[in-house]
């Protein structure tokens, strides 16, 4: 299972685990929270490189260093996303926020 958690008001996202919906090269779950992430990522970096602090070392840790407009909006998709995605795999995507 993927486990997300979503400390405060978006000061932190850590997603850790594996789907395990399909074997390895097909499993869509772990593709589309690789995809959100990514995308997700990469347009904050393009925006303000030192908005965010991104650790791949236990999985994907993004610590949130400034928040503004426009970055606020991206994170806030980035977890509308993986909420939509939760409730379309609820055997496959735990979120919790704290």
């Amino acid at each position: 299972m993927i486990k997300v958690l979503i400390k405060g008001n978006i000061d932190s996202i850590k997603v850790t685990g594996h789907a395990n919906y399909d074997k390895y090269g097909k499993d869509i779950v772990c593709a589309s929270v690789s995809s959100i992430l990514i995308t997700t990522v990469n347009a904050i970096i393009r925006i303000d490189k030192t908005s965010i602090k991104l650790d791949d070392k236990n999985g994907i840790v993004i610590d949130v260093l400034r928040k503004d407009d426009v970055v606020l909006k991206l994170l806030v998709n980035l977890c509308d996303l993986l909420e939509d995605l939760q409730k379309e795999y609820p055997k496959y995507i735990e979120i919790r926020r704290c």
